[in-house]
């Protein structure tokens, strides 16, 4: 335990007598008062649906579906609506044919494209319609997944660790899980290979359910618009609203290479109006609405400050280098590669609004305050579960004696927006230590394979991101900090990363390689040497952090089990991943001092392109493909485009299918609004909006511009066509 162990102490002197501290946020309670214009705090309220709407299969709110949107929610209606949806590599997507069409957004497989263009093709740029059914493009290592059946199996993993001591206890876990796995891919064994079975630890680890997926391995792309489209307005638009997004793409699963035929899809729906019900399928990721206030404050002022500071510098240097050389910055792809920082950027920033605003702290404190009554007012969870939010404060407590090692190696090693020549000189040291120890060639050859794959980086940009490796470390270490010397050598982080660059060979795949075939590479290299210098206190600081986490981890799942022997499925878990369905409303709201529009039309992204696109200077991210620079001739610009809901989603939603009480597609999930960030924390409708692609716009787009009618037919009518002719003929 970190407790008992000599580090624990050596750090927090070392610590006090730097004075190395990060910014925290202190608001007194006039401040507060002054911030919620003179409302007393005290006097706020939690609101019933502040844990959100991620409602489970196995939980189905069937009942308040029913008496809130007036039809009936039955067992039928959600093993329809679970079995029409699937879960795809980052994403979710639906079937919308009897023919195994399946709709997603085109940015879940943007990458796919891609990789499907053929010699002369670059189908990202020009889009793709496969014109006949033996056009349709296999996707190499692709796959879908079904939920085919849902259990809930806590008392299972229950009875096993509970008796299971402190130390045993993952292994425990561990093993009934196999246990289960085991017996519920025999029990749908007619699926073979495909059947796979994951088991997912809900309220942070106070329940468990096996999720039992059929896994569709032959999935084809059928219709994918042009970049410009799916991705328009980039990322001066991402997390923003009004928006003028194509974003959606058709795949369609195969089985022994013909259609496959699901039982269940969604049909094509008719569109939407202001104040419809609509209902988001899908799987949405990792929320920490269950977290404590104490885990909240520490994450308010510890990790996502140290996450907003490095996503921003890092994103810095890719905008420097894109402004300088743009045709260089096109060839490497540096616009996607911004766009993944700043989309966490946004997110955390979002996130870091949410903490600091003293409205949501304090209605997460007051249903953290009515939980803890619940559990005194029983003497026996109290006697079980009454210390539990202390002891989640005390670990907050520990962990922040860490903050300063936090910042300092806060993405080290991270081959996306760290810098490579840390990255390959950590792995060039494990390699040399396994060489040491006499590891087998096996090991020697992943461990190899593993450095093998660090690819060089343009050297602007390398230099810029290793330069703020260096600034963070006198940012949070402090000058004097051993490691901050041993860095900057005297110099300041900019041209300490120049020359370290100039004499390190570990900028170079190749060379570090090479050097280390040769027996050559060693401590004489700057960069080596450095991680020499780092070793001794990330192999301490890593690991004594885990235990602090593991303790978290088993404090959390205690408190997680409480709080479902209080409030039952009534809250929702947080996020995790897993098929959840969630309800709203379509509605528009306040912005800018006027109204948000439920939905926006074609006019609107004309409006985008004209105004942003031609001859401002801002063209790429609002252009548009040649085809679509005029108004394809048929097309009514006042059809809905991208439309709003209150309907509870996040990151992993995207894709996810917009569907009416009829069980009818209505639109496909895209974004949030930036008032959505939140959501993270605290699910607050007053104007976080979920934002959808409208399937008019998709039907229209198909219809005048792609020139897709068999893939029409088979929407509306459920008609699969081999190819556009036999479409059109059937047609006249």
């Amino acid at each position: 335990m970190l407790r008992s162990c000599g580090f624990r102490g050596r750090v927090v002197r070392l610590a006090l007598s730097l004075s190395v501290t990060l910014p925290l946020l202190v608001i007194s309670s006039e401040s507060a008062r002054a911030q919620m214009g003179g409302v007393d705090l005290d006097t706020i309220q939690a609101g019933r649906f502040d844990y959100g709407k991620m409602w489970t299969f196995e939980y189905a709110p069937a009942d308040y579906f029913s008496e809130t949107y007036g039809f009936d929610a039955s067992p039928e209606w959600f093993d329809r609506a679970r079995l029409s949806v699937l879960r795809i590599p980052g994403c979710s997507a639906s079937f919308v044919s009897p023919h195994g069409l399946v709709a997603t957004n085109h940015h879940c497989v943007r990458g796919r494209v891609a990789g499907l263009s053929g010699e002369g093709e670059d189908l990202l740029s020009d889009g793709f319609v496969a014109r006949t059914l033996g056009d349709e493009r296999r996707i190499p290592g692709y796959y879908a997944d079904q939920l085919i059946q849902v259990q809930d199996i806590s008392a299972e993993v229950f009875a096993v660790t509970d008796a299971a001591s402190d130390e045993d206890r993952d292994a425990a876990r561990s093993e009934v899980v196999q246990e289960v796995q085991g017996r519920l891919k025999a029990e749908h064994a007619s699926g073979g290979d495909s059947i796979w079975v994951q088991v997912i630890g809900l309220y942070n680890g106070g329940r468990y359910s096996a999720y039992v997926f059929r896994r569709f391995t032959d999935v084809r792309l059928v219709v994918a618009a042009e970049v410009e489209l799916g991705f328009f307005g980039g990322d001066p638009d991402n997390f923003t609203y009004p928006r003028y997004d194509l974003d959606f793409s058709f795949l369609r699963v195969y089985e022994d290479d013909r259609p496959y035929q699901p039982e269940h899809y969604f049909g094509w729906g008719a569109g939407v109006e202001a104040g419809d019900a609509v209902f988001i399928i899908g799987n949405p990721g990792q929320t920490n609405r269950l977290k404590t206030i104490a885990q909240l404050e520490y994450q308010r002022d510890v990790s996502v400050p140290v996450a907003v500071h490095f996503l921003g510098t890092r994103l810095g240097v890719l905008a420097d280098f894109r402004k300088a050389d743009p045709e260089g910055a096109r060839a490497l792809g540096i616009r996607n590669w911004m766009f993944g920082l700043s989309n966490s950027l946004k997110a955390n920033t979002g996130r870091l609004e949410a903490l600091n605003q003293p409205m949501i702290m304090a209605r997460k404190a007051d249903a953290e305050r009515k939980l803890q009554e619940a559990i005194a007012a029983d003497p026996a969870m109290s006697a079980t579960y009454g210390d539990l939010f202390d002891r989640l404060a005390a670990i907050q407590v520990r962990k922040r004696e860490f903050a300063a090692y936090t910042g300092a190696f806060q993405g080290m090693g991270s081959t996306f927006a760290g810098s490579i020549t840390m990255a390959r000189a950590m792995r060039a040291r494990t390699v040399l230590d396994a060489i040491a120890d006499g590891e087998s060639e096996e090991e020697m050859v992943q461990l190899m394979a593993e450095l093998g794959r660090v690819r060089d980086r343009a050297p602007e940009v390398e230099v810029g991101f290793l330069a703020h490796r260096f600034a963070d470390f006198e940012r949070y270490l402090g000058a004097d900090h051993p490691i901050t010397k041993a860095a900057l050598g005297g110099l300041d982080a900019q041209a300490a990363a120049n020359a370290m660059l100039e004499n390190s060979i570990l900028g170079s795949g190749e060379a570090t390689l090479a050097a280390i075939e040769a027996g050559t590479l060693g401590v004489d290299d700057p960069a080596m040497a450095l991680i020499a210098e780092l070793l001794p206190l990330t192999s301490e600081f890593r690991p004594a952090m885990g235990v602090l986490t593991s303790e978290e981890n088993d404090l959390q799942a205690a408190l997680g089990r409480v709080r479902f022997e209080v409030y039952g499925s009534e809250i929702p878990p947080d996020g995790s991943f897993s098929p959840r369905i969630a309800d709203g409303i379509v509605k528009g709201y306040p912005y800018n001092g006027t109204i948000a529009p439920p939905y926006t039309t074609f006019y609107g992204l004309y409006d985008r392109y004209f105004g942003h696109g031609e001859g401002v200077g801002l063209g790429e991210e609002w252009s548009l493909p040649e085809r679509w620079k005029t108004p394809p001739e048929g097309l009514d610009l006042s059809t809905p485009l991208n439309f709003i809901s209150t309907t509870d989603s996040y990151g992993g939603n995207s894709g996810s299918p917009a569907v009416t009480p009829a069980l009818e597609l209505v639109g496909l999930n895209f974004d949030r609004n930036i008032n959505g960030l939140s959501r993270d924390f605290i699910y607050l409708p007053e104007q976080g909006r979920n934002v959808m692609v409208d399937v008019r716009a998709i039907r229209a787009a198909l219809e005048t511009v792609y020139d897709a009618n068999r893939i029409v037919a088979e929407l509306v009518a459920g008609m699969l066509y081999e190819s556009e002719d036999a479409a059109d003929a059937a047609a006249m």
